[in-house]
């Protein structure tokens, strides 16, 4: 049973399953930061061609594209827990597969393309199917609590542990992170398959629904709803300004400002720390604004951050910016997780989440190419800007979809 914290917010209870699914989430993401941290110095070791390299990132992206919104359909449709535990447990066998090849000495890049996509692909209905999953274990006033210790514990644990403990693996051989990564799957399993979720609440099917239609009808929901609508087209944006500024940033760090490797690892711990402080800070923060206008609040601050990253040349004032911008991408997170399980109708959250993965994704790659076009032509202060740019067309794409009534959860159709 939750908790009524003090500002009004239902805090979600450990017991009951949100504390196991917490755990699954945060195994899962420590795991990935060491593969993460991994996959680029075994790629280097196996070729030099940057091609082949810039495949395996590449292979990373391509799924959700291609099957983001289908995973959305399939998750609406199956049990979310058994999907996503047998996600997991596949997963898990696949890179321990993969480690035991490379220790073997039989790594090869077409192998790591392929666990790329393989992994990413099940990702798509995982993704989907979690989201789904957690409204089922946490009540509706406490979504906002629950999404924040969920991303806060994800984010500490991939960004704060991942990458020391990864260095540490690496000195006992390059297998030894996704053997670890792999352990960490099955064990997100074993968590996931140990759930007892209330039934979801579903829409009946169609009669001689198909994929195709049931992916349609959850498009014409997202886009009947103005708030959501806004806030999707705010997130696709966002996520272009953002592959603009993680693609360069390094340049920015190192070119710019002359800091070095260290410089860059010191703005990037003040941007983990400040997502941290953010999770922290969201329920007081959302107590005030409401879920839609933190967002708004979010994005508007997020804007200004950039803006001082691309005009100063001071390390410590860019790292007080990053902090600043993690911050608040953590509000802007939690928020948009919570509004779109409050607001999606019955049944079709799996393809709600789906459309905002799929726009995100394909936004990030195209903001990579942009970002790295406008450092070649005027610098590499430039794509902090051309960031800031894309954060205030989706602040405007927001405005009209705060008018909606955020705290109802039901959707305004205009």
């Amino acid at each position: 049973m939750a908790t009524v914290e003090a500002v009004g917010e239902c805090a979600p209870a450990w017991r009951g399953g949100f504390g196991r699914l917490w755990s699954a989430a945060v195994l899962s993401s420590f795991g990935d930061a060491l593969r993460t941290a991994a996959l680029p110095l075994l790629a280097v070791s196996l070729t030099g061609d940057p091609l082949l390299i810039a495949s395996v990132t590449a292979c990373g992206y391509l799924p959700w594209l291609v099957f983001g919104l289908l995973g959305g359909a399939v998750a609406d449709r199956v049990d979310q827990r058994r999907a996503m535990w047998a996600v997991d447990a596949v997963r898990g066998l696949a890179v321990a597969g993969f480690a035991a090849a490379v220790g073997l000495g039989h790594g090869s890049i077409a192998l790591l393309i392929a666990l790329a996509f393989l992994l990413t692909t099940l990702q798509t209905l995982f993704d989907n199917a979690a989201t789904a999953l957690l409204p089922t274990l946490v009540r509706p006033d406490a979504l906002g609590s629950a999404n924040a210790r969920l991303l806060t514990g994800q984010r500490a644990a991939g960004g704060l542990l991942g990458g020391p403990v990864a260095a540490l693996l690496l000195t006992a051989g390059i297998a030894a992170p996704f053997a670890v990564d792999a352990a960490t799957f099955l064990a997100a399993a074993a968590l996931v398959a140990s759930l007892r979720p209330a039934a979801p609440e579903r829409a009946p099917a169609a009669s001689g629904g198909t994929l195709r239609r049931e992916i349609a009808e959850g498009l014409r929901a997202l886009a009947r709803d103005r708030l959501l609508r806004g806030l999707c087209a705010a997130t696709a944006l966002c996520n272009v300004g953002m592959g603009a500024l993680i693609a360069t940033l390094v340049l920015l760090v190192t070119d710019r400002l002359d800091a070095g490797p260290a410089g860059y690892a010191a703005v990037i711990t003040a941007y983990t720390v400040g997502s941290l402080a953010g999770g922290a800070a969201h329920r007081r923060l959302t107590a005030r604004t409401g879920y839609a206008r933190g967002v708004l609040v979010a994005g508007t601050v997020q804007l200004g951050a950039l803006v001082v990253m691309g005009s100063v040349r001071s390390l410590p004032v860019l790292a007080v910016a990053l902090a600043v911008f993690g911050f608040m991408g953590m509000v802007w997170n939690v928020s948009s997780h919570t509004l779109m399980q409050r607001r999606s109708p019955a049944g079709m959250l799996g393809r709600v989440g789906s459309a905002f993965r799929t726009l995100g994704v394909a936004g990030a790659p195209l903001g990579a190419l942009l970002g790295g076009a406008v450092t070649a032509a005027w610098g590499a202060h430039t794509p902090a800007l051309f960031a800031a740019a894309c954060f205030a067309l989706s602040v405007a794409a927001l405005i009209p979809g705060c008018h909606a009534d955020d705290e109802s959860g039901q959707p305004q159709i205009n």
